[in-house]
């Protein structure tokens, strides 16, 4: 019998000079994580972008439980994206999306209805 995979979502606010695209940001945080743990590391994250809103400058991104540390410290390594500075915050973590959002009092639901 398999082990249940156990998530974590985070929230994060942007601090940047610019508005980076969506692709421009998981590239930086992708980067960060395989500078900083390397390949094997970055792997073992199972990192998605849930959710990436420009007008806010927020993001949510779900990862392991088990790799959540690694994933923060990755995180305050950034210092620019797409060759602007820039700095990420991590507001709120939480286990599900619809608790985080109501730590963020953001009633928005998922895709999935939740």
């Amino acid at each position: 019998m398999l082990k249940r995979f156990k998530r974590r979502y985070l929230a994060l606010q942007l601090d940047s000079e610019g508005l980076p695209s969506r692709k421009e940001f998981i590239d930086a945080v992708w980067g960060a994580i395989t500078k900083l743990y390397g390949e094997q590391g970055a792997s073992q994250t199972s990192l998605v972008l849930i959710d990436y809103d420009l007008e806010k400058k927020t993001a949510i991104l779900r990862t392991s439980l088990i790799t959540l540390d690694l994933v923060r410290a990755s995180l305050a390594t950034i210092t620019s994206i797409a060759s602007k500075e820039a700095a990420l915050h991590i507001t709120a973590v939480s286990g599900t999306i619809k608790a985080l959002r109501k730590k963020l009092g953001n009633g928005k639901s998922t895709a999935q209805g939740n």
